[in-house]
């Protein structure tokens, strides 16, 4: 029995499938890239065959925290910063549900920092994207986690004093499992990427740029840009840490510079995640909580009746 009897029913999947009937329309302001975001998303699990019963989007708040009004699935929108910590105890009482987490680089990369690493660190199976257009869109455009140094804004009208964060490196540093970036104006390689996040068993970070002509003019389009899988003058082994750390660096400098580059980065198939490392151990059930407080007849537990006080 699954909790969710529609998880692993084999029918056919269309992209219609996952746009909702209450709001089927958008409302982002035109030429934003979290258009590029819904509609990659959509593609990916239509190629994967997964139905919207299958999966739970979890979102943060501000302009990327509307995803999951406009995607049909499960969904969860949280507080600020908040997305993973929900995500993570959804893939933890229901393992076979698919689990996305979204949220902006103010939400992702600031008031959700610490959350970031530690899922990181801990290596949950999900895919958290990231959506890094480089300021705090939703409140007006204030300096965001990501913004360069000297950039002008509400918050910083002299110029950031600060260097930004540099999301490659803090993910990959924190023990993520798989790291790439993609860009709104590259559809292919989003969906591409996207699709391995999802396949992936662990912890996937996808750094999605997307460009945000209202409030971050600065950062115009993200193009031209340039994959480094495709690219003969960038060669690196995505399985070596040290080899993808210091691609990750010389990406993250040169987007600052003018040279937009995006792929894949890193990649631990061999890991196994936090589910699967505590089940080992032996500190989660064999039969996860969804399937149990699903059934009618089964009997409700407390933490402390399921703990041997004398171990």
């Amino acid at each position: 029995m699954s909790a969710f009897n529609a998880i692993g029913e084999k029918r056919e999947v269309q992209r219609e499938d996952f746009t909702p009937g209450i709001e089927p329309q958008a409302t982002w302001c035109p030429g934003c890239g979290d258009f590029s975001v819904l509609k990659a998303l959509k593609g990916a699990m239509t190629e994967l065959g997964k139905n919207p019963d299958e999966v739970l989007l979890a979102t943060g708040i501000g302009c990327s925290g509307k995803l999951n009004s406009y995607f049909e699935s499960y969904g969860f929108h949280t507080l600020h910063g908040r997305s993973l910590p929900v995500a993570r105890a959804a893939k933890l009482a229901n393992p076979d549900l698919e689990v996305v987490a979204a949220g902006g680089d103010g939400d992702g990369y600031g008031i959700g920092g610490n959350h970031f690493t530690h899922t990181a660190r801990e290596n949950h199976d999900m895919t958290y994207i990231v959506f890094n257009n480089e300021i705090f869109g939703l409140t007006k455009g204030q300096t965001s986690p990501t913004s360069p140094k000297g950039h002008k804004s509400k918050t910083q009208p002299h110029g950031s004093a600060k260097d930004p964060v540099r999301p490659l490196s803090l993910s990959l540093t924190s023990g993520a499992s798989y790291v790439a970036r993609t860009a709104a104006v590259n559809p292919n390689q989003a969906q591409e990427i996207l699709v391995e996040a999802i396949e992936h068993d662990g912890f996937s970070h996808v750094d999605f740029l997307t460009q945000c002509p209202t409030w971050n003019k600065d950062a115009k389009q993200y193009v031209p840009y340039i994959d480094v899988q495709e690219n003969d003058e960038y060669d690196f082994d995505i399985t070596d840490r040290r080899e993808a750390a210091e691609m990750m660096f010389e990406t993250e400098t040169a987007l600052h510079e003018g040279k937009v580059l995006t792929g894949r980065y890193y990649q631990d198939a061999d890991r196994p995640s936090y589910g699967q490392e505590k089940r080992a151990v032996g500190e989660m059930p064999e039969v996860p909580l969804a399937e149990r407080y699903h059934d009618d007849s089964y009997e409700w537990e407390r933490s402390y009746d399921m703990l041997d006080p004398h171990k």
